[in-house]
């Protein structure tokens, strides 16, 4: 079965090259699941319960997330309503919605989506190593196929990851820095990985920034409003062929489309 992961959609921009491509995406290439991480469709910073349920309509099967998912406010409540938009499993008890969900396929099988968030340079949260643990105890051995996005800062601590998971997920891929890594492969014991999916917005940017306010920020040191660039648009993404049966990655690839936006 074919998986597709779309990188952090970032702000309008994002969104337009999803709802723009994604259909023709899952036809062309045989896509039975389909998951993408949203928490910076709002304008960059965030998600709300409008566009969710925007990006869920266009097909979508589930949404993942990372440590902006706290920025506006109306997505605490909707958390607990939609299952469907996960937030990283470790944040500690206590916190709105959940960290992995078991949904059916296009094809009947059941995929299981897990979420997990960094502890290097990033809020603080639980162990996401002992995080992992306990879901894969919790979901057990008849969920085959299982996909982790590991939304953290430093590479060092994505790789220790796919190797700790390695042969227990089909898949682990990066998000949160916003540019695809070209480590694309599966490991020994058939876990996909990828160290960073990429961004789904403005490449013409400082990761989906406005260029002139960031390296005005980098040359004054002073704090300065960020916004969402203009031009170019990518869609970054990867497809993952896995094999059912044994929940195995057969292979994975990097996908990029795009469009010139405004």
């Amino acid at each position: 079965m074919n998986i597709l992961f779309i990188g952090d959609i970032f702000a309008s921009a994002g969104r337009g090259v999803v709802a723009e491509r994604f259909s023709r995406i899952v036809e062309e290439e045989h896509i039975d699941f389909a998951i993408a991480n949203g928490e910076n469709a709002a304008g960059g910073f965030g998600i709300t319960p409008m566009i969710a349920d925007d990006l869920l309509g266009l097909g979508i099967d589930i949404l993942t997330s990372g440590n902006h998912i706290w920025d506006k406010r109306e997505i605490h409540d909707y958390l607990d309503r939609q299952p469907l938009l996960l937030r990283p499993a470790n944040y500690p008890p206590g916190a709105p919605g959940r960290g992995h969900r078991v949904v059916e396929a296009r094809n009947g099988v059941k995929v299981a989506v897990i979420n997990l968030q960094g502890r290097t340079y990033m809020p603080v949260t639980d162990c996401p190593f002992r995080k992992a643990d306990e879901i894969l105890d919790e979901i057990g051995p008849q969920v085959k196929v299982r996909f982790v996005d590991f939304h953290a800062e430093v590479t060092s601590e994505k790789v220790t990851m796919g190797w700790y998971l390695d042969g227990r997920v089909s898949a682990v891929v990066g998000t949160h820095t916003h540019i695809p890594t070209a480590d694309t492969r599966v490991l020994a014991n058939g876990t996909a990985y990828q160290t960073d999916c990429g961004m789904t917005g403005p490449y013409d940017s400082v990761i989906g920034v406005e260029k002139d306010l960031i390296i005005r920020r980098f040359k004054t040191q002073l704090p300065g409003k960020m916004e969402a660039a203009k031009g170019r648009v990518e869609l970054q993404a990867v497809i993952v062929d896995v094999d059912e049966g044994s929940g195995r990655a057969r292979s994975i690839r990097r996908y990029t489309t795009g469009h010139h936006g405004v």
